[in-house]
């Protein structure tokens, strides 16, 4: 049997035309053609990322750039929001790297609440807040701009935000919203294979690393900077994920950030509404619910293992059992990247087709 088509929440299915893009030759990543690619792809990735600052390049999952964040920002204390498995191993991540951390710990499910986002930093000695924008594992959405605008009312605390599975699905304005670092792996809603991170680092944070002791070197936001400006990486970097990015972000573009955005929504609202019809509820608040996936409670009734087992030997589709500690008590249907009505309304088919089977 053919390899199944991913609804999971990451990696996505690639299109034909990212494939292609990738089988492009070789070239030199210490030359004009290297610095040519990468001068292309600025232009798209900035208004993707929302900012006029230049938008780098790491060879990495999102979780280089995550620790990197802690390594180059943190001097004094960080305040880690932790709403889900992303976002609470970010306070486990700065803890390894050796820096002051405390967390606001919500109930899985939840999002983050601004309010208390303000108690705790009138409390004082916090330089650094790091944020999941989209907790991919509970369906969470977490309001942004308005924690964004808390934190920003604190002189000298810095904002990190990870848009793994937001980018280019929702709006993510970095400049407008003064985000010190917003950084997303490419493997998510932007549809790209994964081991590539975008970011983007404000003058605060830059100037903020050059004071940092022991930030190391593959991470370092100044070697990113100083590359940056001659349109190259500080080390190798994966040349095929480039030009794949460049396809991408070329087609976004084509597409429209407005009319991506909305494509997402109305998507997300096809999933919903099926759910709807069977009496699945979500695992995500109203009013906080992700626009790239959805997660759903496995109804007591479901055999969720056998229901996603037959659904991808019978359609070939590929849906999630949940992650982490809600892991089979939920599950997960991804409707980000490339895909449509036709292929959305596919997968509900199929999961019609089968779900009668699995309803004890």
């Amino acid at each position: 049997m053919p390899l199944p088509k991913l609804f999971i929440p990451g990696p996505v299915d690639i299109s034909d035309a990212t494939f292609a893009a990738m089988c492009q030759p070789m070239i030199g990543h210490r030359g004009g053609d290297f610095e040519a690619l990468y001068a292309s792809i600025q232009p798209g990735i900035q208004q993707i990322l929302g900012t006029a600052g230049p938008v780098y390049f790491s060879t990495s999952s999102a979780w280089g750039v995550m620790e990197g964040a802690i390594r180059n920002l943190v001097q004094t204390k960080v305040l880690n929001l932790c709403c889900g498995a992303f976002s609470d191993k970010w306070y486990g991540v700065a803890q390894s790297c050796g820096k002051q951390a405390e967390k606001i710990q919500v109930e899985w499910g939840e999002a983050i609440d601004p309010a208390a986002v303000r108690a705790k930093l009138e409390e004082g000695g916090f330089d650094t807040v790091t944020l999941v924008h989209n907790e991919t594992s509970t369906g969470v959405m977490n309001p942004l701009r308005e924690i964004a605008e808390v934190v920003k009312s604190f002189p000298g605390v810095l904002l990190v935000v990870d848009t793994v599975s937001s980018l280019s699905a929702v709006p993510t304005p970095t400049d407008e919203l003064k985000i010190d670092v917003l950084l997303a792996g490419v493997q998510k809603a932007l549809a790209l294979p994964p081991g590539l991170t975008v970011f983007t680092v404000s003058e605060a944070a830059l100037a903020r690393a050059a004071t940092t002791e022991g930030r190391g070197y593959y991470f370092d936001f100044l070697e990113f900077a100083k590359n940056g400006e001659k349109n190259n990486t500080p080390s190798t970097p994966a040349i095929s994920l480039l030009y794949a990015l460049k396809q991408k972000v070329n087609e976004i573009m084509a597409e429209g950030l407005a009319a991506r955005y909305e494509r997402h929504e109305r998507l997300n609202d096809l999933v919903h509404a099926w759910a709807d019809k069977h009496g699945i509820t979500n695992f995500a608040p109203e009013g906080f619910r992700s626009k790239s996936l959805s997660c759903f409670n496995t109804p007591g009734n479901l055999d969720l293992s056998g229901f996603i087992k037959a659904v991808r030997q019978k359609h070939n589709m590929l849906i999630n059992g949940g992650y982490g500690q809600i892991k089979g008590t939920t599950f997960r249907i991804s409707n980000m990247g490339n895909e449509d009505e036709a292929s959305i309304n596919a997968l509900l088919a199929a999961l019609d087709d089968v779900l009668p089977d699995f309803i004890k």
